[in-house]
């Protein structure tokens, strides 16, 4: 478990130094670990889409607007719960953050590359079981 929370903790920190570094290129940085939270969380409704996707696809089962918002309201509801707990309530992600700084530059980059492919295979299996979804229930 406390490998599972590592990693979880690492997926935001990346994704927190890469909004800071995107920040100062823009005119400054604010709100940065709320942001980072927002994207992390983005992500996870995404995967729960993708999972919810090919579950209708699968099945063949056709929801319904009211549906969809309600199976997608309990993960938005506890996931920010979860959120609030370990990134805005707390500073146990910024312990976390100092231990990662420490990290050599080599495991950094390799750390960087996975987490990208990580974002990057969410979201285009999101964009692909979006278009599957048209293609064969609508």
């Amino acid at each position: 478990m406390e490998k599972i929370k590592k990693a979880y903790y690492y997926i935001f920190y990346k994704i927190y130094k890469s909004i800071i570094y995107t920040s100062d290129k823009v005119g400054g940085e604010f709100w940065s670990d709320f942001k980072a939270g927002i994207a992390l969380l983005a992500l996870e409704l995404w995967f729960f889409g993708t999972i919810l996707n090919y579950y209708a696809i699968i099945t063949h089962t056709k929801f319904s607007t009211n549906t969809i918002f309600i199976i997608l309201l309990i993960p938005l509801v506890f996931l920010s719960i979860l959120h609030y707990f370990a990134f805005i309530h707390t500073d146990i992600w910024k312990e976390y953050s100092k231990q990662f700084d420490k990290l050599s530059e080599e495991k950094n980059k390799k750390g960087t590359i996975i987490v990208c492919i990580i974002a990057v295979f969410i979201a285009s299996n999101f964009l692909g079981s979006i278009f599957l979804l048209q293609k064969f229930i609508f």
